[in-house]
């Protein structure tokens, strides 16, 4: 799995956990509802650190947490 495609399965993960919505989570956020959805987009393979800490935020959890997970220790190395 790509990095990108591990970040968007974490945040619904946290979603359904929480029982948010990605409008919800793009308001508690500070970012707009598209922001949110075209992260989601299997088409865009890039999402930018800072986007990704104010999606943390907006969870209340720190960047420490989003990553660590046994799913993203386990992903292969990007460089070949």
């Amino acid at each position: 799995m790509a990095v990108k495609d591990m970040v968007v399965q974490r945040f619904q993960t946290l979603c359904k956990e929480k029982d948010i919505k990605p409008n919800e989570l793009a308001t508690l956020s500070g970012v707009t509802p598209s922001t949110v959805y075209s992260m989601m987009d299997a088409n865009r393979r890039d999402i930018s650190i800072v986007t990704i800490k104010k999606l943390c935020d907006g969870l209340e959890i720190t960047l420490g947490d989003f990553f660590s997970t046994p799913e993203f220790d386990a992903l292969e190395q990007e460089i070949r």
